[in-house]
């Protein structure tokens, strides 16, 4: 599996529609499930994002399309960065020269 955060900001759209934002995090969660994502974690947050979400995808290709899909309804933007646990870490580093 691969682990992301995905940082998301209300467009325009979005935030004129805030108060169905719930409902949309369930169905996001629904259309995550489609590519074989699972929404670990979801909140709501207050400063530069509105958004911070916990994903696990089991490729890059299915994260990729979930947050294509995402963008085209045209309520949130998004940034996905790439998460590696400590395990993962430690393999990495081991790899170094």
């Amino acid at each position: 599996m691969v682990t992301y955060v995905v940082l998301g900001s209300f467009t325009d759209q979005g935030i004129r529609t805030a108060k169905d934002s719930p409902k949309r995090a369930e169905a996001f969660k629904k259309m995550a499930e489609t590519f074989g994502v699972t929404v670990k974690e979801l909140f709501w947050t207050q400063g530069r994002y509105d958004v911070v979400t916990i994903l696990d995808a089991p490729d890059e290709l299915s994260a990729m399309a979930l947050s294509l899909n995402l963008g085209a309804l045209g309520n949130v933007r998004t940034e996905s960065l790439r998460a590696f646990s400590a395990a993962d870490m430690t393999e990495v580093v081991g790899k170094m020269l």
